[in-house]
């Protein structure tokens, strides 16, 4: 695995530090008055998701992990377990229902997802960023309500409840973002 110095971290990068895989989510360079230049990295365990604030010189070196990322295309669900089929291999693997979080109930029959390996481990799943989805349950449309930035909370059909436009009704289909889980556009 390549080596970087301290100096060189950017957010979005992975690490290998004290045993553990980090992703660093924050980099401030810090030029003390005294003393010389460091980094102060806040990380994020890849594993259990605990955070640490660390700070690596310029001279410090820290290893750089490339994580390998995979399409992989969801079959079913299994005991809390989600089963991924690789779409080139046709090689299925099993993968914790909690790898999603949240986002868990955007994930619909044959969808495809990226999913980041290291080695042959699973770290990450990321879902395409636009789902389309059904309005089960809203308030009707009413007539000569158009004002600019009023919602009202609707509940679609994997059980997520969203706020919408109040042209929006029951029965359908809107975009939804699954990075912040809000209503982007009509189907």
């Amino acid at each position: 695995m390549p080596k970087i110095n301290g100096n060189e971290i950017r957010p979005g990068n992975v690490l290998e530090h004290n045993g553990h895989l980090w992703a660093a989510v924050k980099v401030d360079h810090v030029k003390p008055g005294k003393g010389g230049a460091f980094a102060q990295v806040e990380m994020k365990n890849l594993r259990n998701g605990s955070k640490l604030n660390e700070r690596f010189r310029s001279a410090d070196k820290v290893e750089r992990v490339r994580l390998e990322q995979k399409d992989q295309q969801f079959l079913y669900e299994e005991n809390g377990k989600l089963v991924f089929m690789d779409a080139e291999t046709y090689e299925q693997i099993e993968l914790p229902a909690d790898l999603l979080g949240e986002r868990r109930p955007f994930l619909q029959d044959g969808m495809t997802i990226t999913v980041e390996f290291h080695e042959s481990e699973a770290l990450h799943a990321a879902l395409p960023q636009k789902v389309i989805c059904r309005i089960v349950e809203t308030e009707p449309v009413v007539k000569g309500q158009t004002a600019a930035n009023s919602f009202k909370p609707a509940i679609l059909d994997n059980g997520v409840k969203v706020m919408v436009p109040p042209f929006v009704g029951p029965d359908e289909d809107i975009v939804v973002n699954t990075e912040t889980m809000e209503y982007s556009e009509r189907a």
